[in-house]
């Protein structure tokens, strides 16, 4: 689809059932935030933009019954369909989301704001909320306090090429004050629990620059990757890895457009 970097187009297409087995869940305090920030309650018409494969969604879910999943990535929303078979979902991108103006109390992008970071993208999320409407931008952020957390970014960061990423902070210059306040953060901590395979090897093996690489090179992170979990004390032998996480919550205010 027109407007979708090829990392993500590639990637996710041939890792969607891999990225919804791996990738982390969201800590609880998100909830309260999602009230308390967004004001996300049953009355709430919400769209979860770039949606992926559910992981976030089915936290909307429990909050807002009219809930909208925007996805352009076909494997990505089958899988999301699968999760959740009851979810509105729509194919559609940032910049041209395929539902009315102002219907929407709230727009999240969880784990997707810097795929899409543009002022066209954020005058389109404009034109679907309501004039008091809100967005919030969600990411797990990788806790590189913890030595073999950051082994791993060493590993995977030298074939990022220009895909978009969070940790560059290039999505913030999309914030110039005509649509929305600037980005207002709240931090949780959170530790994706699970077996080494689902949370470093599948983990890793769908971010989308990794999934896209030739054949060689990808065995050759798959190998660097074992290899740590193989070798690292915090890692070796355990059937078990708490993957540590800080959970940034950005809250955005819409602007009225002057006049």
């Amino acid at each position: 689809m027109t407007g979708v970097h090829a990392s993500a187009q590639q990637g996710f297409s041939t890792q969607a059932v891999t990225y919804a087995q791996g990738r982390p869940g969201y800590p609880r305090q998100l909830t309260g935030w999602l009230t308390d920030a967004l004001h996300i309650d049953a009355q709430s018409t919400v769209i979860d933009l770039g949606a992926g494969t559910g992981k976030f969604t089915r936290l909307l879910s429990a909050l807002a019954p009219t809930l909208v999943a925007v996805e352009p990535v076909e494997a990505m929303g089958a899988q999301l369909s699968k999760l959740l078979p009851d979810v509105h979902l729509v194919n559609g991108t940032a910049e041209s989301i395929p539902l009315e103006a102002g219907v929407a109390d709230a727009v999240v992008c969880a784990q997707a704001f810097h795929w899409f970071c543009t002022k066209a993208a954020l005058a389109e999320i404009h034109r679907v909320l309501k004039p008091d409407g809100r967005l919030g931008l969600v990411w797990n952020v990788r806790d590189e306090s913890v030595d073999w957390v950051a082994a791993i970014t060493d590993i995977i960061t030298p074939y990022e090429g220009d895909t978009p990423r969070f940790h560059t902070g290039q999505w913030r210059e999309a914030f110039t004050g005509e649509y929305f306040s600037a980005p207002e953060m709240t931090c949780f901590a959170y530790q994706h629990v699970g077996s080494p395979q689902e949370v470093i090897m599948d983990r890793f093996l769908s971010v989308s620059f990794i999934a896209v690489l030739p054949a060689a090179a990808k065995a050759a992170v798959t190998a660097q990757l074992r290899a740590l979990i193989d070798t690292h004390p915090a890692l070796r032998g355990r059937d078990t890895v708490a993957f540590p996480y800080q959970t940034q919550a950005y809250l955005c205010h819409r602007l009225r457009q002057k006049a």
